[in-house]
């Protein structure tokens, strides 16, 4: 059980994540708020507690590898690594400027906790694998977790890397989906329905679990019982609302990539009581 204190704590971290990552989108003037909103308690529970990380190594060989596979939303992986310590706060402001290292989609090569560069869809779990079978071979301990967006399933060498991971075993790769239901032009259902999502994980070889994907305490749970599995990976389906938290946003589709203005970002910190 995680005591209540923690499961406040987490809740927190995800409502400044989501504050963090909205001022800087707009900021910018560009962005991808309704993919950054929907995951923020994942990213709660895995920066604030569950991933073994030293913010001031960020290239110790046994840290624990989170991939954003959905990188577009990366504002939101930015706001959690400022908080953790590996770069200022302050930078968070430089989002897609001219010069800044926080570029649209992370780059490993120039943002410290980054674990790989992404651009399109889809790669991600292909690479978790081989950091996890990498991890296999030469002994290590780290684990190896990889967030995908549920429009993203829609990409073939997603499943070829599922069946490659099931192959062999590794249970040191854990997958998080966030299944909000919408990707840029549209329901998920409509464009290319993804359904039976778990039943797909299953026939894959891998172990499922279903959650609320804002609900901290199962996050935890989901997690912890993840990291307990042998013989196969393991696989998270949390269930989320696209633009969690905004009430202007949810559901919508317009706000995959769209970055609010001065006057909507105020609207949106008010309803997330950002003081």
């Amino acid at each position: 059980m995680h005591p209540e204190s923690l499961l406040l704590e987490l809740a927190e971290q995800a409502r400044r994540l989501r504050c963090l990552a909205l001022e800087a989108i707009s900021r910018a003037g560009s962005g991808h708020p309704g993919g950054c909103l929907s995951a923020a308690e994942i990213l709660a529970a895995l920066y604030f507690h569950h991933l073994r990380l030293d913010p001031r190594e960020p290239n110790w060989p046994e840290r624990d590898r989170f991939i954003l596979s959905k990188g577009h939303a990366a504002p939101l992986l930015y706001a959690a690594l400022a908080l953790r310590g590996f770069f200022p706060l302050e930078e968070l402001w430089t989002l897609r400027q001219l010069g800044s290292r926080l570029q649209g989609h992370p780059d490993r090569l120039k943002v410290p906790g980054v674990e790989m560069t992404s651009g399109s869809l889809g790669h991600g779990l292909p690479v978790g694998t081989g950091l996890a079978l990498a991890a296999r071979l030469s002994g290590a301990r780290y684990r190896t977790y990889v967030l995908l967006g549920d429009g993203e399933l829609q990409a073939g060498l997603v499943w070829e890397a599922a069946l490659i991971a099931a192959k062999y075993r590794l249970s040191n790769l854990v997958a998080i989906v966030d299944n909000n239901g919408v990707q840029l032009d549209g329901p998920v259902h409509e464009i290319l329905p993804i359904e039976p999502l778990a039943e797909k994980w299953r026939s894959f070889g891998w172990a499922v679990q279903e959650v609320d994907g804002h609900n901290i305490r199962e996050l935890l749970d989901a997690l912890d019982l993840a990291a307990n599995i042998h013989e196969r990976p393991a696989v998270i389906i949390a269930h989320t609302i696209k633009g969690k938290g905004c009430s202007f946003m949810e559901g919508q589709a317009a706000w995959h990539g769209r970055a609010p203005t001065p006057q909507e970002l105020a609207c949106a910190l008010e309803e997330l009581g950002h003081g």
